[in-house]
């Protein structure tokens, strides 16, 4: 199984990948979510993923977006507490229109394994946004290739649960 995580995480940090990815993925994964009424998106076979819904920054209207996200973890039974989203564009120059949704509307929607949960998203940055960019590069290494060849540094942000 390490073999084949070594494979995916070469292939996914590829410059072809990042051209061709950002047209395949997400209506891939829009459509399989769709589906299987909110509990299943392809690219959760490779990365814990989420459907976003946001408020567009310039329109106002709303936004699904599938994006694989880095949970964190409580200690006990509570279960997830946070998500962290990264803003990598798949390695591509600009930064991602879901960032600027969350920077002007930062109250939001994910939809985690088939539940619709509330949460306020929150940009890091200092020491803490160096903390989790550290515990993302562990937790999948390519994004550190991602950042090696743009010059803006990818966005993270987190995202709490919020009481509706």
């Amino acid at each position: 199984m390490a073999a084949v995580e070594r494979l995916v995480q070469r292939v996914s940090s590829s410059r072809t990948f990042a051209r061709i990815a950002p047209h395949v993925i997400p209506a891939v994964d829009r459509a399989v979510h769709r589906l299987t009424g909110g509990k299943a998106l392809l690219s959760s076979r490779m990365l814990p993923s989420v459907i976003l819904t946001s408020t567009g920054a310039k329109s106002g209207l709303p936004r699904r977006t599938p994006l694989a996200c880095m949970p964190e973890r409580e200690d006990g039974p509570g279960g997830v507490r946070a998500w962290v989203l990264i803003g990598s564009n798949f390695g591509r120059p600009g930064h991602p229109a879901w960032t600027a949704n969350l920077l002007a509307h930062p109250d939001v929607e994910i939809s985690w394994k088939g539940r619709d949960i509330p949460v306020r998203a929150r940009l890091l940055s200092g020491a803490e946004r160096a903390a989790v960019w550290e515990d993302v590069l562990r937790f999948w290494p390519p994004y550190g290739r991602y950042q090696a060849r743009i010059e803006r540094q990818i966005r993270l942000f987190r995202l709490e649960r919020r009481s509706v």
